[in-house]
């Protein structure tokens, strides 16, 4: 039986995972706060007004800058507030609300990643917009779930003789018990996820950002590459556009319908 083994959201775009003990979707929306707030990379000016969806490339991100993944972050949904700490043990407690605090939280990233900026960088949000890697496509995609296979990255693994952290794919929701590849055949369909159906609308194309260890925040692996070199594609996983919402939790069944 396919169920859900695990929940993430990621507040802010390319920092790390918060596990989820249930999530409840709307229609048409993805998971509240995924992907909420991100820093611009500083080659330019936010405006909250009249931001369009940028590509990754326009934001400090993982397939970047493997540094991120060393930082250990936690948004207080009560407090309002998001609480980072390094391996130096220096740790900051943004209100996500203040101006100043952010703007501290977006040169204390800069100096971090140690890394040559066009500009200054800014950590941004905005009403109504998710940044998730796929919102260029369409609002709608801005508001995808994204589902991994675990029996997928077990078979990867094996096939590239190395055990694969399925955190490197940064999913919403990890699935197991079914068969290896299987979602990649649910193109178009709907399934259900405990309460909540959902129509698969995209196999998930993997960039650099994988190669970089969860752990150990070291780029040690090849993914996409290697993939493509077996496969002939990179893509491991898929989207979700929810249709009617619901609850989910972990142990909640996957159905694929006919």
């Amino acid at each position: 039986m396919r169920t859900v083994r695990q929940l993430y959201r990621y507040p802010v775009k390319g920092l790390s995972a918060e596990p989820l003990t249930e999530v409840a979707l709307r229609a048409g929306e993805g998971v509240p706060l995924d992907r909420q707030w991100a820093l611009t990379n500083g080659s330019w000016t936010f405006d909250a007004g009249s931001y369009t969806p940028r590509p990754k490339t326009d934001f400090i991100a993982l397939m970047d800058h493997a540094a991120l993944a060393s930082l250990a972050t936690r948004y207080d949904d009560a407090d309002n507030c998001l609480h980072v700490s390094a391996p130096d043990g220096r740790h900051l407690r943004i209100d996500v609300d203040d101006p100043a605090a952010c703007g501290g939280l977006a040169r204390f990233i800069a100096q971090h990643i140690n890394a040559r900026l066009e500009g200054p960088p800014a950590f941004v949000s905005g009403e109504g917009f998710r940044f998730t890697d796929v919102s260029v496509l369409s609002h709608g995609m801005m508001n995808a779930v994204s589902l991994i296979n675990l029996a997928t990255v077990r078979e990867v693994g094996a096939a590239l003789g190395t055990d694969i952290d399925p955190m490197r794919f940064r999913a919403n929701i990890y699935m197991d018990g079914g068969e290896p590849w299987e979602e990649s055949s649910w193109l178009d369909r709907e399934v259900t996820v405990g309460e909540v159906r959902a129509r698969v609308v995209m196999r998930t194309p993997r960039c650099s950002a994988t190669n970089v260890n969860p752990v150990t925040a070291e780029r040690d692996m090849t993914l996409p590459a290697t993939m493509m070199e077996r496969y002939g594609h990179r893509e491991l996983g898929v989207y979700l556009q929810v249709l009617d919402g619901g609850a989910i939790a972990p142990g909640a069944v996957v159905t694929p319908l006919p």
